[in-house]
């Protein structure tokens, strides 16, 4: 299905027709702020719209009971989301951080060649706590990712990915992330993104 981007902060903004040119705005840019739309009149009509008040006017409408939603709670303000993103299995891999209320690019990295989404949102999810202790900070950090929280948990990965010369990289990460587990304490909370209640992960890229 063809889709089309728009991009509120980057190197250019406007609404672009691929996702390559899209990232050709958005890759490395600090605080990228972008979104994929089925149609070229969706996007336009976002485009024009203040980015803050776009996604507080369209969060995902929730189809649980009121007992449900109520039990779930809210998402607590100010934190960080994370999320990942894998073209294949394996395949290339990235992931980020933002602010979870305004979706503003905190950090992010890749991409790495021979990754999988679990381990994308597993070395999210340390990243963020690696930056938020250098900062000082005890903000609380969301994630869609039961996997990858409980592997933080535990303090190691649990991926079956075979190591190869290509995804070196990627295994180069996992060991540094395992060490700063075992070698750092943290006070941040580390959450579970409740998507059928809240929408989609505010860090999500946007390709679905």
């Amino acid at each position: 299905m063809k889709k089309f981007y728009v991009v509120w902060q980057g190197r250019k903004t406007g609404v672009f027709a691929t996702w390559e040119e899209c990232k050709k705005q958005v890759d490395g840019f600090a605080q990228a702020i972008y979104k994929s739309f089925h149609s070229k009149e969706l996007a336009e009509q976002a485009y024009r719209s203040d980015y803050k008040q776009y996604f507080e006017q369209n969060r995902q409408i929730s189809q649980l009971s009121k007992a449900e939603l109520a039990k779930i709670g809210k998402p607590i303000y100010p934190s960080l989301a994370v999320d990942a993103a894998c073209s294949g299995n394996p395949g290339l891999l990235e992931y980020r951080g933002v602010d979870a209320a305004t979706q503003q690019e905190i950090f992010y990295q890749g991409p790495f060649v021979q990754g999988t989404n679990n381990v994308g949102e597993f070395l999210a999810i340390v990243h963020a706590l690696a930056l938020l202790k250098k900062n000082n900070s005890n903000l609380p950090i969301y994630s869609d990712s039961e996997n990858a929280i409980d592997w933080v948990k535990a303090k190691t990965h649990r991926s079956k990915l075979l190591a190869t010369a290509k995804n070196a990289r990627v295994f180069e990460l996992l060991d540094r992330a395992v060490k700063w587990l075992n070698e750092n304490t943290y006070e941040n909370q580390i959450l579970k993104w409740e998507t059928k209640a809240w929408g989609e992960n505010p860090a999500d890229f946007g390709r679905k």
